[in-house]
């Protein structure tokens, strides 16, 4: 009977965290707000979205965000998604551009959905859109296989950017054992590799947000970026936990946090300089460095009462990839 309830409560907590995000980001029409720049969109969140809805097996929202983000965002010229939505523009979608992370977690996702709930279109959909991610964004440069952050605009000739937190390794093994295209692996086999070589841009050996991948396969901080360690790269030791909590890779993250009391971590850290953020993790932020750390009893799917979409966002998420290895 005490294992029963204390399951049920797991799942309660899990349920009202989701009820929760749901009622301060999703509109009615399935479109998630991000309330931290505008109330605008982005694929980001409804990719985010849609898997937080796998997760607690809410089909309802689910196929109200993808029906959204399919009227909304597809892209019919190249199977992907327009990135961003500003509502109040009168052109919502100036930016023809898409972001490939987005679409990845739309695509993982609707694998995901399909698989659960046993509905053949989503995994057709899904295939569809990992079909367009490997044929638009997927590039070979510098002797690594990479994923492009989007379409157009970072493969510069001698040198592409990168953004090392679209590095999905869950979402890619998910591909590559749905699909059996070796590309899957070799871009987790190669992005592990790169996130090694990140190692020597300074003395907290973290990666960049965003990094130029040069001919000669050296990487260097992209120079249309500040050099940190700041809130994209902070999904990658989410991702790379998601993938294998064992993994040698989630080190230098956990090197670098322990010289911090948890209450006292920096947002954020210019890798160049050393130079840290003014004010200290919390929330979401602050849920990635309790699970990379191992400390997971600080763990939780409850939302604070100022939390942001972002900061809402990685906290499920850090929730759902905690779950999903208690579950296995």
């Amino acid at each position: 009977m005490m294992i029963l309830l204390g399951m049920f409560s797991v799942q309660a907590a899990a349920n009202d965290g989701w009820s929760s995000y749901k009622s301060r980001f999703m509109a009615a029409d399935g479109r998630i707000k991000d309330t931290a720049n505008n109330n605008v969109s982005h694929t980001e969140g409804q990719g985010f979205a849609m898997l937080l809805a796998v997760d607690n097996n809410d089909r309802q929202s689910f196929d109200r965000l993808w029906q959204w983000t399919r009227s909304h965002l597809s892209n019919a010229q190249n199977g992907l998604f327009y990135w961003r939505y500003n509502p109040d523009a009168s052109d919502p979608i100036v930016d023809k551009n898409n972001a490939s992370d987005g679409d990845v977690l739309i695509a993982w996702a609707l694998l995901r959905a399909g698989e659960k709930w046993n509905v053949a279109d989503y995994l057709k959909q899904s295939d569809k859109i990992q079909r367009s991610i490997v044929s638009r964004n997927v590039t070979t440069f510098g002797g690594y296989s990479v994923m492009l952050p989007g379409a157009q605009g970072f493969n510069k000739t001698s040198y592409v950017v990168l953004n090392p937190s679209y590095f999905l390794f869950p979402a890619w093994r998910d591909f590559a054992r749905r699909s059996h295209l070796k590309v899957w692996n070799q871009l987790i086999e190669d992005g592990f590799t790169l996130l090694g070589k990140m190692n020597n841009f300074g003395r907290s050996a973290l990666p960049l947000d965003w990094v130029a991948l040069n001919a000669d396969g050296s990487l260097a901080p992209a120079i249309a970026w500040p050099p940190r360690f700041s809130y994209d790269a902070i999904r990658i030791p989410l991702y790379i936990w998601w993938y294998d909590p064992q993994s040698l890779r989630l080190v230098p993250f956990q090197h670098y946090w322990a010289g911090y009391s948890r209450l006292q971590t920096p947002a954020w850290i210019n890798v160049s300089n050393n130079e840290a953020a003014p004010y200290n993790m919390d929330g979401g932020l602050l849920a990635v460095r309790d699970l990379t750390m191992g400390d997971t009893a600080q763990l939780s799917s409850s939302l604070d009462a100022q939390e942001n979409y972002y900061s809402a966002s990685l906290r499920l998420l850090v929730w759902s990839a905690w779950q999903s290895r208690q579950a296995n």
